[in-house]
């Protein structure tokens, strides 16, 4: 004896896909909130990794610029020079003011 369920068979495939998309989705939507904080540390990491880079440039910049004061004679002259206006015992200096123009100060 052969029964066919036809209609039944068919409800049964259609009940158990829902089921399943039901319970993916159910997991989806538990993960959601962890999946965009995860996102939201990703990119702070980036911020954090742009600024740790900027950081070491300045700083090996800064080290440089240290190095050539301490070790290079003619850095520390010229920077003598410019910031402080000093000159060697021969030499004479000339200094102009800015022009003096007639425009209002605004």
């Amino acid at each position: 004896m052969k029964v066919d369920l036809g209609i039944w068979r068919w409800l049964m495939q259609v009940l158990i896909a829902l089921l399943v998309i039901l319970i993916l989705l159910f997991i989806g939507l538990r993960y959601l909130p962890l999946i965009q904080q995860n996102e939201q540390y990703r990119r702070r990491i980036d911020f954090l990794d742009a600024e740790l880079e900027k950081q070491r440039q300045e700083s090996k910049q800064l080290q440089e610029e240290f190095n050539a004061l301490r070790n290079d004679p003619k850095t520390v002259e010229r920077l003598a020079r410019q910031t402080l206006g000093y000159a060697r015992a021969d030499e004479t200096i000339f200094r102009f003011d800015p022009p003096v123009t007639n425009a209002a100060a605004r």
